[in-house]
């Protein structure tokens, strides 16, 4: 009997067959049953699936998107174009445009998706799209004031940060809080699927998670950023600075809980020129972090602090083994 290879789909003699290969008759007489029992578990409604008659957003148009964004935010930067006087405007024309059509399509998916999951009729959807592209891009001058706000934060906040290049460039932080701003204005404006979308794009390329919910006001700061979480109903003040590992979350819900304070404030509030170190926990939606106050590294926090308040563990008591570290310490006497 011939056999099929199923990873080449190389004919061998039976004693050459490795393990996972499979008759041809064995492998046609299993596969008619196995899709059966699929179709019937995805028309039961019990999977998840996308069975329905409009596209669903494309994550790799959403993040072709967040470049096309940076092409015009940051013109020069993320372009294979040289760009001058001459023909930036041509530039910022043309992007702009791209832009504008490929958000609407997305974003008509998005509505469309959303309507028919929810059982509602999808109207106006495609009217909508590009009213919800026109008020995106109207924004994206007031974003970039904001993005500018958050290098300056950046470059004040980290002596190792030589210039605005580098941070545009290179900074996890700051292309965590570029998408973060661009995810929530796409929240402001009411559109489904597509900020958590660009928000889990930059928690993939960054280990920072933004929810594109949260509120956060000018002159933001992360630095180096990894492990970095902060959830959806989470406020952030004006000039505030985080460090990696901090987490601004939510207490843990009882079984059942979710759905009932899924519109309630869950997550802390952080008053404006706050900084908070390196894998600070701060939990709860009645939590709130006074203005200037400091958060020291590995604090646990489930209750508010006042104003121009430092919350510190204390020094741990440290062991030091070694002959060589003992005489460190008697040289050092």
């Amino acid at each position: 009997m011939k056999k099929l290879n199923i990873m080449g789909n190389k004919e061998c003699l039976p004693k050459e067959c490795p393990p996972n290969v499979l008759s041809e008759e064995n492998l046609f007489r299993s596969v008619p049953p196995i899709v059966r029992q699929l179709s019937k578990g995805f028309a039961s409604k019990k999977w998840s699936s996308h069975n329905e008659p409009v596209p669903i957003p494309s994550k790799l148009e959403v993040e072709k998107l967040i470049l096309q964004a940076q092409q015009i935010l940051f013109p020069g930067y993320f372009t294979e174009m040289i760009l001058s006087a001459e023909n930036l405007e041509y530039h910022l024309g043309q992007t702009l445009s791209t832009l504008y059509e490929n958000l609407a399509r997305q974003v008509n998916s998005a509505i469309r998706h959303d309507c028919f999951r929810h059982n509602r009729s999808c109207t106006r959807c495609r009217e909508r799209s590009y009213e919800i592209a026109t008020a995106a891009i109207t924004s994206l001058p007031e974003i970039k004031e904001l993005l500018e706000l958050d290098i300056q934060a950046t470059l004040q906040g980290d002596p190792a940060a030589e210039n605005a290049d580098e941070v545009i460039f290179s900074y996890p932080g700051f292309f965590a809080i570029l998408i973060y701003r661009l995810a929530h204005r796409l929240v402001n404006l009411e559109v489904p699927l597509i900020p958590r979308i660009m928000s889990e794009y930059a928690y993939s390329r960054t280990s920072i998670d933004i929810h594109p919910g949260a509120r956060i006001g000018n002159s933001f700061f992360i630095d180096h950023g990894a492990g970095v979480v902060i959830g959806a109903t989470t406020e952030i003040g004006n000039r505030v600075r985080l460090y990696q590992g901090v987490t601004l979350g939510a207490i843990s819900l009882p079984r059942n809980a979710a759905e009932k304070l899924r519109k309630t404030k869950r997550h802390p509030s952080i008053e404006d020129d706050v900084i908070i170190y390196a894998n600070a926990t701060i939990l709860g939606g009645k939590t709130v972090i006074g203005a200037r106050s400091i958060v020291g590294g590995n604090v646990w926090l489930t209750e508010s602090v006042g104003p121009d308040t430092k919350v510190l563990l204390k020094q741990p008591e440290l062991i030091y083994l070694g002959k060589k570290q003992r005489n460190h310490e008697k040289s050092a006497r």
